[in-house]
């Protein structure tokens, strides 16, 4: 039930809830929304429930005991410093657990990672930050808090929401406008999760089985292009998806993807991909550690931190290290040396991504160094010395089944066609078209079994 791309989540839990929500008169709308979250997490992850329970109470707690020093009329510098030991008490606790999990599920057993804990463990980081930063004012209840941590089209996958955009102290008004509104934005996301992601994987699948060693050239790079396209739709899709659920239940649009593609830099394609992660690791590690403002060689310590982090976030493997360190090599080179002239050459820029970051995502999906060896090896067997593929014609097969969901993603990447389809969603066309990618979707759904998103495992 906790896949959004799902039968049983669209056909009964959504349509069931947002009945009640409906409804449910406007003071008890969050209590409804609470009990709905917390049923949706305890089903999707009966074992570890109660451990999201205790972390909400903990932060609670402490959020409430530093909160206090600073709702004092005047804050002195004890009142400073008791503060700042509760936060951070309250943040070594969040970072502590998630690096405990993130340990056993690499070195003991893979399913002892919690669903969603990296997303809803930087949730309560950002709330402590924001409390000790007198972001989050008022008086915060346990109800808001536990809402806040457990919000069910957040808690699994993101995206990283900060407390303060979700009014959550407040009664929210919806109407038909914004069901109409949450709704054009969850079937889009679905369409992309299910008529592109989906069937794009099964390329993905095929070069795993073959063994990439038996695959040509031309196909090692065209898979890399499926598996770039795959990895952006699943998670662009997942992210319109949940962000018109909030707008359904209404809440603001939460914009967590920006035409990466499209970007010009390696940088700028991070400002632009998982927009709230990036966000978080700006607001909460770079710029407490100093940010851009300093010496270079702070900045270099400062950037690499950063990525090492996010290569850890993402994985357990030692080649997700590997990918946050390339990553953080670029960037820290765009920051000091050839930046600025991507930016006056777009062109120049432009093939730069398009060239780079889908080399990088395949580091980012072969968990095995010595297969990802092999698979550059194809990609550049000038350099690999991998030797002639065994089926050097395999490049016209697979382009017959995958072209033209390739051409689709493609386009789909372009900025103007997503933004046009975005601001004429209302025109009668538009609508149609939905309506059909909405029943293509639930045909596909209905005819093969379903993949998770796959930033389920993150």
């Amino acid at each position: 039930m906790v896949n959004f791309a799902g039968l049983e989540f669209i056909f009964r839990f959504l349509p069931i809830f947002l009945i009640l929500y409906y409804v449910a008169a406007p003071k008890y709308r969050n209590t409804i929304l609470l009990l709905g979250s917390l049923f949706f997490y305890a089903v999707g992850e009966p074992v570890f429930f109660l451990l999201l329970i205790v972390l909400t109470c903990l932060n609670y707690l402490l959020g409430k005991r530093a909160g206090q020093f600073r709702n004092a009329y005047k804050v002195h510098k004890w009142q400073e410093k008791e503060m700042q030991k509760w936060m951070r008490g309250a943040v070594v606790l969040d970072v502590s657990v998630l690096i405990l999990f993130k340990v056993l599920a690499t070195f003991a057993d893979s399913s002892l990672l919690p669903l969603g804990i990296s997303f809803y463990i930087f949730k309560m980081i950002s709330y402590q930050a924001d409390l000790s930063r007198g972001t989050i004012r008022g008086e915060v209840s346990f109800q808001s808090t536990m809402l806040y941590f457990t919000l069910f089209p957040q808690v699994i996958s993101g995206p990283v929401m900060r407390y303060e955009e979700g009014f959550f102290s407040e009664e929210r008004e919806y109407s038909l406008e914004q069901l109409e509104e949450g709704l054009s934005y969850f079937v889009m996301g679905l369409g992309m999760k299910v008529l592109l992601a989906d069937r794009l994987s099964i390329l993905w699948n095929d070069l795993q089985m073959i063994g990439f060693q038996s695959i040509s050239t031309p196909l090692a790079w065209f898979g890399m292009a499926g598996y770039s396209l795959q990895l952006y739709f699943d998670f662009w899709g997942y992210s319109l998806m949940a962000s018109g659920i909030m707008v359904m239940l209404g809440f603001d649009f939460i914009e967590n993807f920006r035409h990466p593609y499209a970007a010009k830099s390696i940088g700028e394609f991070y400002r632009k991909w998982h927009m709230t992660l990036g966000s978080f690791f700006r607001d909460y590690v770079y710029i407490p550690m100093g940010g851009s403002r300093c010496p270079k060689k702070k900045l270099i310590l400062n950037l690499a931190v950063v990525w090492l982090l996010t290569g850890f976030w993402h994985g357990n493997g030692l080649n997700f290290i590997i990918w946050g360190i390339v990553l953080g090599i670029f960037i820290i080179m765009e920051k000091l040396f050839f930046g600025q002239y991507l930016n006056k050459v777009p062109f120049l820029g432009h093939f730069y991504v398009l060239f780079l970051i889908p080399l990088t995502w395949v580091v980012f999906a072969i968990t095995d160094l010595e297969q990802l060896g092999i698979y550059f090896g194809r990609l550049f067997p000038f350099i690999g010395g991998e030797g002639i593929a065994v089926n050097t014609a395999d490049i016209v097969r697979y382009g017959e089944s995958y072209g033209i969901l390739m051409l689709a993603g493609v386009i789909l990447c372009i900025p103007k066609v997503f933004d046009t389809i975005q601001k004429h969603r209302k025109n009668i066309v538009v609508v149609l078209l939905l309506t059909a990618v909405f029943w293509y979707s639930v045909y596909f759904m209905a005819s093969s079994t379903g993949n998770p998103f796959m930033y389920l495992n993150f």
